[in-house]
């Protein structure tokens, strides 16, 4: 994707009006301007070129699938003392609420998401002259489904909103139940499957392994092992792990393991990434910049390694070196995914890193296969590149006596910080029990694993738009 991503990225911004966080907080530009845009081939993949864009956002650091996924469960707590702190911290003990102002920011981020990908998919059906209509639609809307799943795990009951409306016209569509938002998913996922190749159109883009990953995972999440166990065995066999250490290596992204990867570059001037920012600790020696210290690692994510896992020393660093007094600092643990040593720092003193950030991968396809079949084999298949016991051998933890136990054991050191363990806990139905039992001890109403509508959609909709039971 870098051939049109990172050489056209002025363009993008004169043409989309915004590549930064100002885009979110305004209805989408819809004016003679942008109509006379879309003219030829090169015009409409500018455009997909922008609806990729929005995953810098939506799966960025401080958005909400790093809060919801990670920051609500038992792996992580935050110390960001500088942005938004009771915010954060409303997710950090599960009493999120409707006035939220970082709950508003993640649904207008992802309805103006979806404007660019609607207006996408409607633009191509309106010019003659494109070669690859349906292979185009198909990415689009394996992006839109990827958004809606998010969303529908997240909020349960959203907008379906498939044509290209303004944020404010995305407020007034009434609400669809969780039922409707998977057909819709499904649906996307199934155009997404019968048009998509095997191998990416370009770097970044989605293939037919992405999209049935993705629609095994939305079974799964919807109770249906049986389908999202066929759907995942199209996927079994179609990639294969790679040494832990590879998959967070700069100069080795997008690997076999990968199936669905977001592109960063990098440096002034490109699209970068924050991860390596934000999850540092505040002001800390470690690195030259200061970090903001969010998702700072949990007693219990660390306890929860086994003794020779690898994964552990090379997922988090305990401790750090303050190089500016030389002190040894013990009492942080914080991510070592997204390390990047060569960033260089912005204005404001952020690493503009150059780490991608893996949103499927085949690990993913394996223990979700476990999941779905009770067959152990693919658990192991995951253990044996950690280095660890196989399942049901005599060195394997007793504690973890049933496959279930077992696969969620595993998914949370092989995912550690990856927006996967909250999703996971709820999916099972044990997020209540765990948060509970964690060094949270967090006691969660049933209806609060779901966040609330934003109030100010409600406020400007009262007569359509209904909060969320126990708001």
């Amino acid at each position: 994707m870098k051939k049109i991503i990172y050489s056209s990225l002025f363009v993008l911004c004169m043409v989309f009006a915004s590549c930064g966080e100002d885009f979110l907080n305004r209805s989408p530009i819809s004016n003679m301007n942008e109509m006379d845009f879309y003219k030829s081939e090169a015009d409409v993949e500018l455009a997909i070129t922008a609806a990729y864009a929005t995953l810098h956002d939506l799966y960025a650091p401080h958005y909400m699938m790093s809060y919801y996924g990670e920051l609500m469960s038992d792996n992580v707590y935050t110390a960001n003392v500088i942005l938004g702190w009771n915010d954060r911290l409303q997710f950090q003990n599960g009493n999120v609420r409707a006035d939220n102002n970082m709950v508003q920011t993640f649904w207008n981020a992802y309805y103006t998401s979806m404007y660019r990908i609607n207006n996408v998919i409607s633009r191509l059906h309106e010019l003659d002259n494109i070669s690859n209509v349906n292979g185009y639609e198909a990415e689009m809307r394996f992006l839109r489904a990827l958004y809606y799943f998010d969303m529908v795990r997240a909020w349960n009951n959203v907008a379906i909103v498939t044509a290209p409306l303004s944020l404010k016209e995305a407020y007034a569509t009434p609400l669809s139940s969780s039922e409707e938002v998977y057909r819709q998913i499904i649906e996307d996922l199934n155009f997404a499957i019968a048009n998509l190749g095997e191998t990416p159109r370009l770097t970044g883009t989605p293939t037919i392994g992405a999209a049935n990953t993705l629609l095994g995972k939305v079974y799964l999440t919807q109770g249906n092992k049986t389908e999202a166990a066929a759907t995942l065995l199209k996927v079994y066999g179609k990639y294969s792990l790679v040494p832990y250490a590879d998959l967070w290596n700069i100069e080795k992204k997008n690997s076999t393991e990968s199936i669905f990867e977001i592109q960063y570059t990098g440096g002034s001037g490109n699209p970068y990434s924050l991860y390596w920012a934000y999850f540092t600790p505040y002001e800390n020696g470690l690195v030259t910049a200061w970090g903001y210290g969010d998702n700072q690692v949990s007693d219990d994510l660390w306890n929860a390694y086994e003794e020779g896992d690898i994964r552990r020393d090379l997922s988090i660093f305990d401790g750090y070196i303050d190089e500016k007094t030389g002190n040894t600092i013990e009492d942080v643990r914080f991510a070592k995914k997204w390390v990047d040593w060569d960033a260089q720092l912005d204005n404001d003193r952020h690493e503009m890193a150059n780490n991608n950030f893996i949103v499927l991968r085949y690990a993913d396809v394996l223990l979700l296969l476990a999941e779905a079949t009770g067959d152990v084999k693919y658990l192991n298949e995951v253990r044996t590149r950690a280095g660890l016991p196989l399942y049901g051998s005599a060195g394997y933890p007793a504690k973890y006596n049933t496959i279930d136990l077992a696969v969620e054991h595993e998914r949370q050191v092989e995912f550690a910080l990856e927006f996967h363990r909250f999703f996971d806990l709820k999916r099972t139905g044990r997020a209540i029990e765990v948060l509970k039992n964690s060094s949270k001890n967090l006691s969660i109403d049933a209806n609060h694993l779901y966040l609330p509508i934003p109030q100010p959609v409600i406020d400007q909709n009262p007569n359509i738009i209904k909060q969320n039971a126990g708001y």
